[in-house]
C-alpha cells in the first residue's frame, strides 16, 4: 500500500476564507502534501480540481463543499461533502436528506466539528452538529483544527497568545467527539475518522495587534489525514481522484498530528485465520486475530476496544496484540511535545466480527 497525505476542510475567498486556490496550492506544495480538498461553505467551485506543479513536485487539488442551513440560528450541523458532482447546498435545511443526496450522486459526507462550542471571547457561537438522528453518513471529523482555539480560548487573552504562539494550541481530539465516535462504532455502524484544518487563513486586528490566524501552510504541516492506496497517484486527475475518495470511504486512513514529528509510516493491521486486513478493514474473530501496530517513532500507545483501552504500551515503535474477542478496535498513540502530552496519531478501526 502507498501512504498518501491529506490535508482537508478549507476556505477560500468564495466563502469566508483569505486565500483563492492557487495559494492553497502553492501552501500545499512547499508543505509537501500529495492532496488537498478545499470545503467552501455551501458553494461547489467547478474549475479548480486537478494537479498544481512547482517544479517537479505536484500536488492534486480537489474541490468539495461544507453544506448548512444559512437560515438556521445559530448555524449548526455542518457537512463535509466530498466527491459529490453537483451542488448539495440546495438541501441543507434537511440533513437526512442531505445525506441521502450525497449517497445518490456518489459523493462521500462527513460531520463536520461535531463538538464546536461557543467561544465568548470571539463571539463565536456553538455550531456543533446536533441532528444526531441521521443514518447514512461517510464518517465524521473527529479533530478539527480551528475548533481548539474556540476549546482553549477561554478569554481575549488566551486567543491572542494562541494567534501568536499557534504551535502551543492542539493537544488531542474532544473528548465528547471521541465518545460519540465510539457510541457509533459500538452500536454497528461503520464511522470513518478523518481530521480537518478548517482553515480560512483569516487575517484579524485586536486592538493594536494585527495577525494572520493560523496560515495555510502552518494548518498544511498539523493535523493531517493520511490515507492508504493500492498505487502512488499516477498524474492523471480523474483516476487519482477516484482512488483519494475510495480509500477515504474504506476508512483506509488515521489522522496524524505532524507537527511534533512526522506520521508517516504507521501502520495498524490485522491477521485472521484466513486473511489480513488493514484498517477499514473487517476479519472474522475465529481462529484467533493478531493486532500489528508500526509507530514511525518511540511513544505511548494505546489500543482500545469498543471505546475502552485495553492495552497500553509506553516506549515502544512496534506493538503487537492477540485476541478471539470480537469488537472494533483502534490504535490512539501520544507523544510529549512543547511541554505537554499531545495526541498524535489516532486511527480508523478494524472490525472483529
Amino acid at each position: 500500500m502507498h501512504e498518501l497525505v491529506v490535508n482537508l476542510h478549507m476556505h477560500t475567498l468564495y466563502s469566508d476564507g483569505a486565500g483563492t486556490h492557487r495559494d492553497i496550492a502553492r501552501a500545499a506544495l512547499k508543505s509537501g502534501l500529495d492532496v488537498v480538498i478545499v470545503t467552501d461553505h455551501n458553494v461547489l467551485v467547478s474549475g479548480m480540481e486537478g494537479y498544481y506543479k512547482e517544479g517537479k513536485n505536484r500536488v492534486l487539488m480537489l474541490v468539495g463543499e461544507e453544506v448548512h442551513d444559512q437560515a438556521r440560528l445559530p448555524q449548526k450541523s455542518h457537512l463535509l461533502v466530498l466527491g459529490a458532482d453537483r451542488e448539495m447546498a440546495t438541501f441543507a435545511h434537511d440533513p437526512q436528506n442531505l445525506i441521502d443526496n450525497v449517497r445518490s450522486a456518489r459523493g462521500l459526507s462527513f460531520l463536520a466539528h461535531p463538538s464546536d462550542r461557543e467561544c465568548k471571547a470571539i463571539h463565536e457561537p456553538d455550531i456543533k452538529w446536533d441532528d444526531w438522528h441521521v443514518r447514512g453518513f461517510t464518517g465524521l471529523e473527529l479533530w478539527n483544527g480551528l475548533s481548539e482555539l474556540k476549546s482553549h480560548g477561554h478569554s481575549i487573552f488566551h486567543i491572542i497568545f494562541y494567534i501568536y504562539f499557534p504551535q502551543l494550541l492542539a493537544r488531542e481530539p474532544e473528548a465528547q467527539t471521541l465518545q460519540k465516535w465510539d457510541e457509533l462504532l459500538t452500536a454497528g455502524n461503520k464511522v470513518v475518522a478523518i481530521g480537518g484544518s478548517d482553515a480560512h487563513a483569516f487575517q484579524r486586528h485586536v486592538g493594536p495587534f494585527s495577525r494572520r490566524i493560523f496560515p495555510y501552510e502552518f494548518h498544511f504541516q498539523s493535523i493531517n489525514t493520511h490515507i492508504l492506496t493500492p498505487t502512488a497517484l499516477t498524474g492523471e486527475a480523474d483516476a487519482d481522484r477516484m482512488m483519494v475518495y475510495q480509500a477515504l470511504a474504506a476508512g483506509q486512513a488515521f489522522i496524524g498530528y505532524d507537527l511534533p514529528a512526522p506520521t508517516r509510516g504507521f501502520r495498524f493491521s490485522a491477521q485472521g485465520r484466513d486473511a489480513a486486513v488493514i484498517s477499514g478493514g473487517e476479519l472474522p474473530a475465529e481462529g484467533g486475530v493478531t493486532f500489528t501496530i508500526r509507530l514511525p517513532g518511540i511513544a505511548e500507545c494505546h489500543l482500545l476496544k469498543d471505546g475502552e483501552v485495553i492495552q497500553k504500551w509506553k516506549n515502544h515503535e512496534a506493538c503487537s496484540y492477540v485476541t478471539t474477542q470480537r469488537g472494533v478496535y483502534r490504535v490512539e498513540v501520544y507523544r510529549p511535545f512543547l511541554g505537554r502530552r499531545r495526541g498524535w496519531i489516532f486511527s480508523n478501526p478494524i472490525y472483529v466480527r
